[in-house]
């Protein structure tokens, strides 16, 4: 599956979830590079520094070093990286309203619960990447 030719970008520093999404992604033979983050800090580095376009961003929230919700503000505040960034999709543990709301004032493109199986993620996962390819974003 390979609907557009730019990477998927992780950003996530929970090991057991990373392992799981490279196996969705392997799963549903998504042939796009996949360009894991554990850490925020490290993704920023790299955004502002490329010049390669993403296909989508997803995005842990619970993140130690610097966490997602904080990420996004400072892509948020930069209009270069906001255009970089698109889409930007948070996938996390936790669907508290409050989050939900912090996220979507920040431009956030998707919120979505890390689902409990392989096969609700991989579901999950087609859904996102079926919908990005069909959308237009400035990333295309």
């Amino acid at each position: 599956m390979k609907i557009n030719k730019n990477p998927i970008i992780v950003v996530d520093d929970d090991k057991d979830d990373l392992e799981l999404l490279q196996q969705a992604f392997l799963e549903l033979n998504v042939e796009n590079e996949i360009i894991v983050f554990d850490d925020g800090l490290k993704f920023i580095e790299y955004i502002k520094a490329t010049d390669s376009k993403t296909f989508f961003i997803l995005c842990d929230i619970n993140m130690s070093r610097l966490p997602g919700m904080e990420l996004k503000k400072i892509i948020y505040d930069d209009e270069t990286l906001r255009i970089k960034c698109v889409p930007f999709i948070f996938l996390s543990t936790s669907g508290a309203s409050s989050s939900i709301m912090k996220a979507y004032s920040y431009g956030v493109q998707g919120f979505f619960i890390k689902p409990n199986t392989l096969e609700k993620l991989k579901s999950m996962l087609h859904a996102m990447i079926t919908y990005w390819s069909e959308s237009q974003h400035p990333n295309r």
